[in-house]
């Protein structure tokens, strides 16, 4: 999963406008006259505000702009999770301030196993610790630890039409390999509980890959659709704080190795739900493991080898691979080993995969024996975390009309 302004409070303009709401391509067109928000949203953490908004607040203080993402803990988190995802996070927790989640929530909207699911949770969260994330300098929390999530998505539930939901794309996939009619409806409305899991943090930018761009978009347009229908002076008059509810975020997509494929199949991404554990390089694979997987990984008929070749999409697959375990530029990939044959590549990718997820998993290993350690972490991410998706959460309650809790 995976948004860049600072926030202010300030005044609310008003147009007639057409508002589209874009889904993949098919525009849900809405005659409306729009509030157009201009920034009219702060938390804790903003830089600016109007006195004449919320005349009692103090000045907040800069905060960088905030990034949040995670990962499902079903199966194992395997080298496309990390190549596409959590490995890009240790650059950006250095530049953003980050939230990163085991969402776990997610990882039940088709049939589960409960025990693997509690030890996935905990083996995901030691993993990102493991690939680079630190404590910290990024909040590493599980999702069901911050009940929010929860809240939030029942709330941005019923604001959405159910015609969004049925034109995503990875429901009429998983759907129609399910059987429409015994498919959950988690299922098809986990896109608005990504959506919560998002907006609540008030997130400048989401890491998504390709594939994800369409419940980012899901997730844009309800906080517009939010904000037209609560925010503005509308929330000024239920006495909210804060009268632009959420920030529209903004997708951000590394540059490399952003959609990993396949060993089996170029053209597929590698995903822990492929039958066959062949298809993918788990991080925590042991080195004879990852050797078979590489040495019976599909290749092509041709010399040589190539980036961007549409007719050699395995190729382009391996090579990115060896691109971003070894840092080298794609320039630099070819020059070393484009002249070689598979039986020459296989065998040098192999040991450069192996000598990269060596470090990795000896830290994992540190961690995960330390239980201590990983539950401090967890229930200092899940503090934090919940102290700002409340606040917005508690913002988004006074605006709809729900009375304010009183423990």
């Amino acid at each position: 999963m995976a948004h860049m302004l600072s926030r202010n409070v300030c005044s609310c303009t008003s147009q007639h406008r057409l508002g589209r709401y874009v889904l993949g391509g098919q525009q849900h067109l809405l005659t409306t006259t729009r509030r157009v928000l201009s920034g009219c949203h702060a938390t804790s953490a903003d830089t600016e505000h109007d006195p004449s908004e919320t005349s009692t607040q103090k000045p907040a203080t800069a905060r960088r702009k905030r990034v949040l993402s995670g990962v499902q803990p079903t199966g194992t988190v395997h080298l496309g999770n990390y190549l596409g995802a959590i490995r890009n996070w240790v650059d950006l927790q250095d530049m953003y301030d980050t939230y990163f989640m085991v969402v776990d929530l997610h990882a039940i909207t088709l049939p589960h196993n409960p025990k693997e699911l509690l030890e996935a949770t905990r083996n995901g969260a030691a993993l990102y610790i493991a690939c680079g994330i630190d404590p910290s300098k990024a909040k590493v929390f599980v999702q069901s630890h911050v009940s929010a999530h929860a809240e939030m998505a029942w709330l941005l539930s019923c604001i959405t039409p159910v015609g969004w939901l049925k034109k995503m794309i990875q429901f009429k996939e998983k759907s129609r390999k399910a059987g429409n009619e015994e498919v959950g409806t988690g299922l098809l409305t986990y896109p608005v509980l990504m959506a919560a899991d998002i907006l609540l943090y008030q997130s400048d930018l989401v890491p998504v890959g390709e594939d994800q761009k369409q419940h980012l978009e899901l997730a844009r347009d309800l906080a517009e659709r939010a904000n037209y229908l609560f925010g503005g002076k509308k929330a000024k008059k239920m006495g909210c704080k804060y009268t632009r509810l959420f920030k529209v975020p903004e997708p951000f997509i590394p540059p490399a190795g952003a959609r990993v494929m396949s060993l089996q199949d170029g053209r597929a991404k590698m995903s822990k739900s492929a039958e066959s554990d062949l298809s993918r390089i788990n991080l925590l694979d042991p080195p004879d493991v990852i050797k078979t997987k590489i040495k019976k990984a599909k290749t092509d008929a041709f010399d040589g080898l190539e980036f961007g070749n549409p007719d050699r999409p395995e190729a382009t697959n391996l090579l990115t691979m060896y691109q971003c375990v070894t840092g080298m530029s794609n320039e630099a990939v070819l020059q070393q080993v484009g002249g070689m044959r598979w039986g020459e590549f296989k065998p040098v990718l192999t040991d450069a995969m192996i000598e990269h997820l060596r470090p990795i998993q000896a830290r994992y290993n540190e961690v995960i024996s330390d239980q201590a350690y990983l539950d401090a972490v967890l229930s200092q991410g899940a503090q934090a975390a919940a102290h700002e998706a409340h606040a917005t959460l508690d913002n988004v309650r006074k605006a709809m009309g729900f009375p304010e809790k009183l423990y």
